[in-house]
């Protein structure tokens, strides 16, 4: 069902006022000269590596370990981001290459 061209500018102004809140709704609730409560430290220290371990468990969810070719292509990646995340602290490094590697070796090897 399409929208009509007021419906299309309410949508648009709905979303635009809401992304703006978003946006500034921190700086409202921790201005700077107030100390950051703890707990808000907390989990921006706890969050990065929960986040990133609910995407490895998403992306090898499907992963079939007894079947040709046994995950390899996805383990090889994984060691490659690791290795890569440890010896450089590049994220986009690592992730970028993991994801060139995982590319090459599923349309090339696998």
């Amino acid at each position: 069902m399409p929208f009509s061209i007021g419906e299309s500018i309410i949508f648009f102004v709905i979303i635009s006022l809401t992304t703006m809140l978003l946006r500034v709704l921190p700086f409202l609730l921790f201005p700077e000269n107030k100390e950051t409560p703890k707990y808000i430290t907390y989990l921006g220290n706890v969050l990065p590596y929960t986040i990133i371990s609910m995407l490895v468990v998403y992306c090898i969810k499907d992963t079939s370990f007894i079947q040709s070719p046994f995950g390899l292509p996805e383990v090889i990646s994984i060691a490659v981001i690791t290795i890569l995340h440890i010896w450089k602290s590049n994220t986009f490094l690592s992730i970028g290459a993991g994801t060139v590697i995982y590319m090459l070796l599923v349309q090339f090897v696998f």
